[in-house]
């Protein structure tokens, strides 16, 4: 395997040129230029690729355990945990009123893309302490915020979320979890919760459980549902968290991936918890954290299918097979053979549009939080709403995809242990599981998203698309995918049109293809962006930016024209069959 290299100069292309960064920043009257946030980018970058991926491959062969009730994770997990916290990048953007930087959320999901590129496993700690500590202070009492807050946004603490039972999944109503008032103010927290990752580890400090759970007088359903925050370790008489919770691991999940990272099944007997939120509005409040943790679900894919690009191309240029297309040479470089550019371009194609578009997602997050004018912070938060599904599911469906063909590159070698592809493989497929399965994400995107505002979000994202291609069609080198985008814009339009007031089988059977072909044609917009932004240029870097949007252009965004007439045929051909037939 070769070394991971951070994509630290297309991180720069992206802010300089693409993404208008600082007219961003300045716009939010944030005092940060381009040249400061690839400085923050390279040094994580640094840390992802000389203390993360070294222990990635160990990690996975000797996976977390549990010894004695207590989770032990691989060596090295421990100092590097330490490591990170202690370089502060466990605070980069988090709240300054809790000890946060406040940095920009673009600089925080690009972190998370070397993170997962780098070591899957070890990027959900930080990730879903972040989750949690943004539904904290959300939703929490402000005892409750002042008390957790700072050593979780410090990473001093760390956080994990409990919703999963083993008969309540995706549907949560069906969950048996209880919470019985103490009388103190703290309430007595019992059940088990399966699927829980970061449950447990040995990084020393509190562990912060975010766990939905009923009380006696809940109604029936999502609406009887409330969160409690359940830690690990409760204050003694002295304000130390020293007491252990009545809360233990009772198994660790045997898992296809992420082996190092502990997926605990907890019990909780009776124990001690806190209301986050109003009663039986738990679910409203923990979905503060599932979206934040689905834009970083959608981040690990990209990762992931990141690394594994670097891997397959390496290995292309060096491999040696085959005879040259004109015969003359024997053997050559697989590169030079179509089908195995054909996959890399695939791959490569996905990586570099998704990591635009999720930086330009987090701009508008930035700006959802940060500006001044609360329209434009609807505004920007509306957009934020709408793209979440597409960027959790459309990611780790391209991300996995992305795994695959990369490892296909290196033919039998991909599937043997030694150059690790299969990793890749195996860590990226869950990502399409959990945070809410890709499925419920397009269900999410044609059932929710697509209405809001009565489907001016949506129009107003494709009017910003279509104003971008207009004007970008007057460069030379970015007319053909403008024109093509456009096209394929227009499809998507149709589409729209078509789901308004559809019935929910109607929905169903169009939200998977509807989905992909939204993310299609996002891909091309930001394909165009960047072959506008790069047709200036005379460097490798900035021809091959061009090439790779034509090549998106001319063999990938031609798919929406199948999705298009797929989604055009109804549910007829889907509920057709007899159950019994299946």
């Amino acid at each position: 395997m070769i070394e991971y290299t951070p994509p630290v100069e297309d991180y720069r292309f992206l802010l300089n040129d693409v993404l208008d960064f600082e007219a961003a920043m300045a716009d939010m009257g944030k005092d940060i230029d381009a040249d400061l946030a690839a400085a923050v980018l390279e040094e994580a970058g640094k840390l992802c690729a000389q203390t993360l991926a070294p222990i990635n491959r160990e990690g996975d062969e000797e996976g977390s355990r549990l010894v004695d009730g207590a989770v032990r994770t691989p060596p090295g997990f421990a100092d590097a945990y330490r490591e990170f916290v202690a370089g502060g990048w466990a605070a980069l953007s988090g709240d300054p009123e809790w000890g946060g930087q406040g940095l920009p959320f673009i600089l925080q999901l690009w972190l998370d893309e070397m993170m997962s590129a780098a070591n899957l496993s070890f990027g959900l700690f930080p990730g879903l302490t972040r989750g949690a500590a943004e539904a904290i202070a959300d939703h929490a009492t402000e005892e409750l915020k002042a008390t957790y807050l700072p050593r979780m946004v410090s990473g001093e603490w760390t956080g994990a979320m409990a919703l999963t039972e083993s008969g309540a999944g995706t549907d949560l109503a069906l969950l048996k979890t209880k919470a019985v008032d103490a009388g103190d103010g703290s309430f007595a927290v019992t059940g088990q919760k399966i699927f829980i990752s970061s449950g447990d580890h040995d990084f020393g400090g509190n562990i912060v459980h975010l766990v939905l759970a009923r009380l006696p007088d809940a109604p029936a359903g999502v609406k009887g549902i409330s969160l409690f925050l359940v830690p690990k370790f409760l204050p003694d008489a002295d304000g130390e968290f020293t007491i252990r919770n009545t809360m233990s691991v009772g198994a660790l999940e045997k898992k296809m991936g992420i082996h190092a990272q502990p997926t605990c099944v907890m019990n909780y007997d009776e124990a001690t918890g806190w209301l986050v939120g109003e009663p039986h509005r738990g679910l409203a409040a923990m979905f503060t954290m599932m979206n934040a943790e689905r834009l970083m679900v959608g981040i690990q894919g990209l990762g992931i299918a990141g690394a594994a690009y670097q891997q397959a191309a390496a290995y292309a240029r060096e491999r040696l097979q085959g005879r040259s297309a004109d015969g003359a040479r024997s053997p050559v470089a697989i590169i030079e053979h179509a089908d195995v550019r054909r996959m890399l371009l695939n791959v490569r194609a996905f990586v570099e549009a998704g990591r635009a578009l999720a930086g330009w997602t987090a701009l508008q997050l930035d700006r959802a939080h940060g500006h001044a004018d609360p329209q434009e912070r609807a505004k920007a938060d509306g957009l934020v709403a709408l793209l979440t599904p597409v960027v959790k599911a459309a990611f780790t469906d391209f991300g996995f995809e992305g795994a695959v063909e990369a490892q296909q590159v290196f033919g039998g070698h991909g599937y043997i242990r030694e150059w690790g592809m299969e990793q890749y493989v195996r860590d990226a497929r869950i990502a399409q599981i959990y945070e809410g399965t890709n499925g419920v994400q397009a269900m999410d995107l044609v059932g929710r998203k697509l209405s809001m505002a009565g489907g001016k979000v949506a129009e107003e994202f494709f009017d910003l698309i279509a104003a971008d291609l207009e004007a970008d069609a007057q460069t030379d080198a970015a007319a053909p995918v403008a024109q093509r985008t456009a096209t394929a814009l227009g499809l998507l339009r149709e589409a729209t049109a078509g789901l308004q007031g559809a019935e929910v089988n109607a929905l169903g059977a169009a939200a998977h293809d509807y989905l992909r072909l939204f993310a299609l044609v996002s891909f091309g917009w930001m394909w165009t962006r960047m072959a506008a932004a790069a047709a200036g240029g005379d460097t490798l870097f900035h021809k091959s930016k061009v090439e790779m949007a034509h090549y998106f252009a001319t063999r990938v965004l031609p798919q929406t024209e199948g999705l298009a007439a797929s989604i055009s045929e109804g549910e007829g051909p889907i509920m057709a069959m007899d159950a019994e037939a299946f």
